[in-house]
């Protein structure tokens, strides 16, 4: 079925009812959405909760993890999304909408089940989330096969590939080198990191100084070629079961050439909005759902999944609440580049995106197969 295309405008606009037909589903439920054209994963999902009567909570961990073992476009699952030492971790997350249980794991090295890790981690210990090397332990301790290398032939070669061009693009700024690989160093300059960060002169002045001057600032527009639909493609799945129960899903290998931070006595590293409840997905019985992609990074500073459950909360219907939590971000990130979907409790969804063309899917028992939507910004 060819996908359907949408024209959404933000909730501020004056719009006919004939001109938002196909945003709604037609309510009801169980119901499976999903960000991206993820067919399978959708498809798993939707055996899982209709034809075999599991609970949501079950079927998001059937669909997310049919996306890994499918390694959905390189971005979920093993095999992708190298980070700067050309290693491939993964975040997954899992939330009872029911209960606001969550479990997570984030940067988790050796294990390639990410979503049945993080609801080990919401079945088996009172923690929300575990990170690193030790959420590979526990998850390998609690009967995940494991350890086992996460990178693939072709993430190798897309690394290999970067540093031969110079570790270009990257998340570095404020360092030197600027326009090589590391080591970095912070670049120290005669304006302080405050007011590079501030755009102000060492007077407080508010001429800003030009980007490129020596400050090695990365622009909106040099983030822009490191996120897009094929390194930032994250599967986001909320699922109305059966008897009316929500959950929400987030699998993702994490941005391509991510900052892995490794240091001798302290381990950190970069962790994105995917396995941050609110940010990547959000669920509440009461109300309805959430699932976003795109800039990891500047997305989990607006929850933005929090945010359009509870605009639903407060009335809002699915589309005015994804168009005002991506409104939200953009007033503050023009540039920025995401999207999200929502749904309510009686299974009605909308979708809303910035700064580029988003495609979600979607399966209920008014459908014969799964149906893609497209929405395309209004900007």
């Amino acid at each position: 079925m060819a996908p359907k295309i949408v024209s959404l405008f933000f909730f501020l606009s004056v719009l006919t009812v004939s001109e938002l037909a196909g945003i709604y589903g037609s309510g009801g439920y169980p119901i499976v959405v999903s960000t991206w054209p993820f067919r399978e994963a959708v498809r798993a999902a939707w055996r899982s909760v209709n034809d075999h009567g599991s609970s949501a909570i079950d079927g998001v961990v059937d669909g997310c993890s049919a996306c890994e073992e499918l390694r959905c476009d390189g971005t979920v699952g093993p095999g992708g999304s190298p980070d700067e030492n050309g290693e491939t971790t993964l975040d997954a997350l899992v939330m009872d909408g029911t209960t606001m249980e969550v479990g997570a794991v984030a940067a988790m090295r050796y294990v390639k089940d990410g979503i049945k890790a993080a609801k080990l981690v919401m079945d088996y210990t009172e923690h929300t989330m575990l990170v690193g090397e030790k959420a590979s332990i526990f998850a390998i301790s609690m009967g995940l096969p494991g350890p086992t290398n996460l990178s693939s032939s072709e993430s190798i070669e897309k690394w290999v590939k970067w540093k031969e061009n110079n570790c270009q693009p990257n998340f570095r700024k404020n360092v030197v080198p600027a326009k090589s690989c590391g080591p970095y160093h912070v670049h120290y300059d005669s304006s302080s990191a405050l007011e590079r960060s501030c755009g102000l002169s060492r007077e407080g002045s508010s001429e800003r100084s030009p980007l490129g001057d020596g400050n090695h600032l990365q622009t909106l527009e040099d983030k822009s070629n490191i996120i897009n639909y094929h390194n930032h493609d994250t599967i986001s799945m909320a699922i109305i079961d059966k008897v009316g129960h929500i959950a929400v899903g987030t699998s993702t290998n994490g941005a391509t050439f991510k900052v892995p931070g490794r240091q001798v006595f302290l381990e950190t590293t970069w962790v994105g909005d995917g396995p941050i409840a609110g940010s990547a997905s959000y669920a509440d019985d009461e109300v309805g759902a959430c699932g976003a992609t795109g800039d990891g990074d500047i997305m989990m500073r607006f929850l933005p999944c929090y945010q359009v459950v509870e605009s639903m909360r407060q009335g809002m219907e699915p589309r005015h609440s994804a168009a005002d939590a991506i409104s939200r971000i953009a007033r503050k990130y023009p540039d920025f580049i995401g999207a999200v979907f929502a749904l309510n409790k009686n299974g009605v969804h909308a979708g809303a995106c910035h700064g580029w063309t988003f495609q979600y899917s979607v399966r209920n028992s008014s459908m014969n197969d799964v149906e893609v939507f497209t929405v395309v910004p209004s900007d």
